[in-house]
């Protein structure tokens, strides 16, 4: 039955190694199950006190599961989905933005909020139905494909040896995120340092020491052949970081379990988000604004997911000798759907995250990766705090691994070529420095063009690509 749906020898696979890269990238995003309801809760107390984190946290998980169901079965590729980050962080500031415009609550605005979600996720299936998400993929000139992929890794690098190891120490007024390379090895002494941070330093070694024994033990197992490279790795790195907070810093890991609730609020979510779309709100924002919003989202969400699945099916082999991926069209609907999802329920924009990049590098090439990862979800609302055990710092060293292996695509940039580099080299610093796809995209594709004209070489450039390229230095210049 998984091979007639899945196809699992055409693509060069088994079972076995698509549950396991399914658990891999699982494992990598697992996070967002508990950091998406804190940041689209973070600025209403209130909606703590109604019941919005808990909400929001099913609501994560299953529109997650649903647009990574659609993935696996409709178009067939292993890349998960969950609401993404940065978008979550300007759904949380737009909701508190318009409690202060309005006066309304901020669980009213939250609802508010989520008619913006709808309908962008339904202006996505018509675009994706009509294939015009795909022309914008093939838009995108060969060179500026090409660096999507090394970008992304990257930006793995940077998620890897900064804020997804966030430490923050009580003392000393030390309260930004830890970053491994400016805060640790970045440091002028280790006394310095430790003096400067306080008590937090013991933490921030175990961190650094367990990543990297992470990494080492990934790239280890990785060279002798061990599929499970990843997920292995993790699983060492996870337990050496529990040893280290029961002996180094007087801790008990597993602590939090004892008190944990098992059982999911449906209750809650049905009354706080499940179909609770405020369109009155609308009308008190104003449609300009409204209208505005939703450019924003569309812009946004549309190369974030664009980037992300070119990058990591570059990385895949996915792509055939043009650099299309087939069945785009399908995988393109899966966000649109978990979009939707998302905003009946009660979660910000759903999109592919960079993290399905683990899992192809784990072996996953079909559906039935996508299929593990969304069951996980699932199985999350029952089982979510034996998930939030698992350390950053295991996460991180996957991230780091698979960011690595990304700059390989570099290879395939024609580095004599100036119209080809040039973009490229402006992707890879824009990508980690904005922690936007969908941003560095449009950096590349407005340096692609001007390039292009600026030497003579405008026919080079098609209709298409002037159109993206025009509403990128609207959305950069005009402030949309």
């Amino acid at each position: 039955m998984l091979e007639k749906c899945f196809k699992l020898k055409e693509n060069g696979t088994n079972a076995r190694t698509e549950i396991v890269a399914g658990l891999t990238t699982f494992m990598t995003m697992a996070y967002i199950i508990a950091l998406n309801p804190n940041l689209l809760t973070g600025f209403g107390a209130e909606g703590a006190a109604e019941g919005l984190w808990n909400a929001v946290f099913l609501a994560t998980c299953i529109a997650s599961a649903i647009g990574m169901f659609v993935m696996a079965f409709a178009a067939n590729k292993p890349f998960a989905m969950a609401p993404g980050m940065g978008l979550n962080s300007f759904y949380a500031t737009l909701c508190a933005s318009i409690v202060g415009m309005t006066g309304m609550t901020y669980v009213k605005s939250y609802q508010t909020c989520m008619c913006i979600i709808l309908i962008e996720g339904i202006i996505f299936i018509i675009l994706s139905l009509l294939n015009v998400r795909e022309k914008i993929v093939e838009a995108i000139p060969a060179g500026v494909r090409h660096g999507i992929s090394p970008a992304i890794g990257i930006m793995l690098l940077n998620i890897g040896l900064g804020s997804n190891a966030g430490v923050y120490s009580s003392s000393n007024g030390f309260s930004s995120p830890f970053y491994v390379m400016r805060d640790f090895f970045g440091a002028l002494t280790a006394k310095s340092m430790k003096e400067a941070i306080g008590d937090g330093w013991r933490e921030i070694v175990l961190v650094a020491a367990t990543m990297f024994i992470g990494l080492f033990i990934i790239i280890a197992l990785a060279h002798k052949g061990v599929k499970a490279a990843v997920i292995l790795g993790m699983l060492c790195a996870s337990i050496i970081y529990w040893a280290g907070q029961a002996i180094f810093l007087g801790v008990n890991p597993f602590e939090g379990l004892k008190t944990a609730s098992w059982l999911p609020s449906f209750s809650t979510m049905a009354s706080v988000t499940l179909f609770k779309l405020n369109f009155a709100g609308l009308v008190e924002i104003g449609w300009t604004t409204v209208i505005i919003l939703i450019i924003t989202f569309c812009i946004i969400d549309m190369f974030d997911t664009i980037g992300t699945l070119v990058g990591t099916a570059s990385r895949a082999g996915m792509l055939d000798k043009d650099g299309k991926m087939p069945k785009m069209k399908e995988a393109l609907l899966a966000d649109a759907v978990g979009t939707v999802a998302g905003s009946l329920t009660g979660t910000s924009t759903v999109t592919t995250f960079i993290e399905s990049a683990s899992g192809v590098e784990a072996g996953g090439r079909t559906g039935l990766t996508a299929l593990t990862t969304a069951i996980m979800f699932l199985a999350c609302m029952f089982i979510a705090p034996v998930a939030a055990i698992i350390p950053p710092a295991a996460t991180s060293a996957a991230l780091i691994y698979v960011g690595i292996l990304m700059l390989s695509g570099l290879r395939n940039i024609n580095f004599d070529d100036m119209t080809d580099i040039a973009p490229v080299a402006l992707m890879l610093i824009a990508m980690p420095i904005s922690s936007s796809i969908g941003h560095a995209i449009g950096i590349g594709l407005i340096t692609y063009t001007f390039i292009k004209l600026l030497t003579g070489k405008a026919k080079e450039v098609s209709v298409l690509t002037y159109i993206l390229s025009v509403i990128f230095l609207v959305k950069f210049f005009v402030a949309i």
